[in-house]
């Protein structure tokens, strides 16, 4: 996958989760996900910091502080500024090649992208099912993070990161397979209040 491609590819993850976010009501943020330690909020945290992660490590900063707000009191604002952040450090020439070592291990910056993206898709999925908002996302962009997932999750143990791959159909639509892959159980049933 050509450097192009990655960035393109993280723009219009990052585009289709702002426009998600963009839509969310104020009550609906403290709404459960299929993420079952984790509000709406939370898992936009969790974007946001995890964005803020990947510019620091490329950039060879320490990582922010995991324990901080880094939403307040607008957190779809907050998740503009990290993506816009993102996207700018990973278009400069030669970001993508760099390699960097992490807790999950050596890689270079445009496979921790491809990652970004796969993860973005499938957080997009858990905050449809949780607000009711279908994200607005391209189905061959979904087909190719869940290719790219399959190739690199085992079925063996994830280690935490991801659930045990769900059954769900193989003519079921792109990002309910994706999120099936990625431990989900689809559909997802909302816990009673």
């Amino acid at each position: 996958m050509t450097d192009f491609v990655i960035t393109d590819d993280l723009a219009r993850a990052s585009a289709a989760m702002t426009e998600l976010l963009d839509r969310i009501a104020r009550d609906q943020w403290d709404a459960p996900t299929p993420c079952t330690e984790w509000t709406v909020r939370d898992v936009v945290g969790h974007l946001v910091g995890a964005n803020l992660g990947f510019v620091a490590m490329i950039e060879g900063d320490p990582p922010p502080d995991r324990d901080a707000d880094h939403l307040g009191d607008d957190p779809a604002e907050a998740w503009r500024r990290a993506a816009a952040a993102l996207q700018e450090v990973v278009t400069r020439p030669g970001t993508l090649d760099k390699t960097q070592e992490s807790p999950l291990g050596v890689t270079t910056a445009r496979e921790r992208m491809r990652w970004r993206i796969a993860d973005l898709l499938t957080h997009a999925w858990d905050l449809g099912q949780a607000t009711g908002i279908a994200p607005n996302l391209p189905d061959e962009l979904v087909e190719q993070a869940l290719e790219f997932a399959r190739q690199q999750l085992p079925n063996q143990s994830r280690g935490g990161r991801f659930g045990r791959p769900q059954p769900i159909d193989d003519d079921a639509p792109a990002l309910d397979r994706l999120a099936a892959f990625t431990g989900r159980r689809v559909p997802w049933t909302r816990p009673a209040p």
